[in-house]
């Protein structure tokens, strides 16, 4: 099997990543996954959708995420290996859709419009 290539992105982050057969790294710019997301949540976001598809340890994953804070970041990785699973395997699709992995949620921040402090804040009206 060659490399699977694909991208994912939640809010301002963006991951790509580049998956093949192995036997179950996933290194994230560079660090393992553990040291780069410590705490156990975010670690089985990651593995979430290989535990779905029952294929954990059977690919290593190399991880180039930009942008945005960690739980973005994390999401954008977790879509990203998600599309990866179903461009190797078309069956993996249905799991990883009823879970709700293969949806890119779309909400982002809203901008600041001029002359209020923030998008939706507004300055203080005095009457008088």
């Amino acid at each position: 099997m060659e490399v699977t290539n694909t991208l994912g992105r939640r809010k301002t982050s963006v991951a790509r990543i580049y998956m093949n057969n192995g036997t179950g790294n996933v290194t994230v710019n560079g660090r393992d996954f553990k040291e780069y997301f410590p705490t156990m949540p975010l670690q089985y976001r990651i593995r979430q959708p290989f535990m779905l598809t029952e294929t954990e340890g059977k690919y290593d994953v190399k991880v180039v995420v930009k942008g945005g804070g960690i739980t973005g970041q994390i999401e954008a990785v977790r879509l990203a290996i998600s599309r990866a699973l179903v461009e190797i395997d078309e069956e993996m699709k249905k799991p990883l859709k009823a879970e709700g992995l293969l949806t890119r949620d779309p909400r982002m921040v809203e901008r600041k419009k001029y002359g209020q402090p923030k998008a939706r804040k507004k300055f203080q009206f005095s009457k008088r």
